[in-house]
């Protein structure tokens, strides 16, 4: 098991990450997900051994990996680039991290073998790597990280180059090898898409410090703070003020006046941040009536706008100009 406990890191005296913790268990793939500059990359780099905590603790299985070397580490690296050797064939490069580790030609060429049926080029290994697509590049990268049997692999934005087509085409396979070989894995992207497909664990990063853990379902169904709503694209999310306080509280905004359930401990003023969401039977207590100004088709749900502002998920899209009432439910983010 990879642990890291109370990670900081600072870049020219600013801090970049504050008190980062957390585990990657055997066979679990574990995502980090953030914008661009949240320190992802870099907490990549560190649990590699490319770089150095400022402070902190970075384990493996128990052991204390500060004074080890990242030759000796035995963990496999897979980059949005593919970091492949251009002069070099598929064959070669696939060996490169066998032949490094001084083994034997046939044990090199069996596991060679191996490593290219698993990621479906197995007639490849000829070939030059300029000759090849970038999906087939990044194949031939999986293979190589495999292919000195890591203990554990990481994953660097290794999608971000390719369409998106492609791009779900590996990431089905990609699930599918981390499943059948129980390597645990990190995975880091910006892409939520990427991140859902592909997880087991998502670990949202923003401001230096993980603001969400938990499962893709949790995290959709509980998202906990307006960062992660927002950047999820879960729903509206707006200020409310609450009015009368208890376990059903009632909450007033610019959308109207709502009953909150939730298990925080609100006082009556208070200031909250809402996200409201579409219920899938209507409910007494939440309606929202509105005129359908915008309908866009995202993956297999349609983003409905009404002319209010606020904006739901539907399964079956309703007419632009069409005025509707929807049920939702209103929860309370910090």
């Amino acid at each position: 098991m990879l642990e890291l406990k109370h990670i900081h890191k600072t870049y020219d005296g600013k801090p970049l990450l504050a008190d980062i913790s957390f585990t990657v268990a055997e066979g679990e793939t574990v995502c980090l997900l953030g914008a661009s500059g949240s320190g992802k990359s870099t907490l990549l780099r560190m649990i590699a051994r490319l770089e150095s905590p400022d402070s902190g603790f970075i384990s493996f299985n128990g052991l204390d990996l500060s004074n080890t070397p990242p030759h000796l580490l035995d963990f496999g690296l897979v980059f949005q680039d593919y970091s492949l050797f251009p002069h070099l064939s598929v064959n070669d490069n696939v060996a490169f991290g066998l032949k490094m580790r001084r083994k034997g030609q046939h044990e090199i060429a069996e596991r060679v073998d191996m490593m290219l049926r698993l990621v479906n080029l197995e007639n490849f290994g000829d070939r030059k790597i300029a000759d090849l697509s970038g999906g087939e590049q990044q194949r031939v990268a999986l293979a190589r990280a495999l292919a000195i049997e890591p203990r554990l692999l990481m994953f660097d934005e290794p999608l971000g180059a390719l369409d998106k087509k492609l791009k779900d085409s590996l990431l089905n396979e990609l699930r599918t090898i981390l499943h059948k070989t129980k390597i645990p894995a990190i995975y880091v992207t910006h892409d939520q898409e990427e991140a859902f497909a592909i997880a087991d664990r998502i670990l949202i990063l923003h401001g230096g410090s993980i603001i969400r853990e938990g499962t893709p379902t949790d995290v959709c169904a509980n998202p906990q703070s307006k960062h992660v709503a927002e950047s999820l694209g879960l729903g509206k999310v707006f200020d409310g003020e609450v009015k009368v306080k208890g376990l059903r509280s009632k909450v007033a905004s610019e959308f109207g006046k709502f009953v909150l359930e939730c298990d925080h401990k609100h006082s009556k003023g208070e200031k909250v941040h809402l996200l409201v969401r579409l219920l899938s039977a209507k409910k007494e207590a939440n309606v929202v009536s509105g005129i359908v100004v915008d309908i866009v088709f995202q993956q297999d749900k349609y983003k409905v706008t009404l002319d209010n502002g606020l904006y739901f998920h539907f399964d079956k899209s309703p007419k632009l100009g069409q005025k509707i009432s929807v049920p939702v439910k209103v929860e309370c983010l910090s």
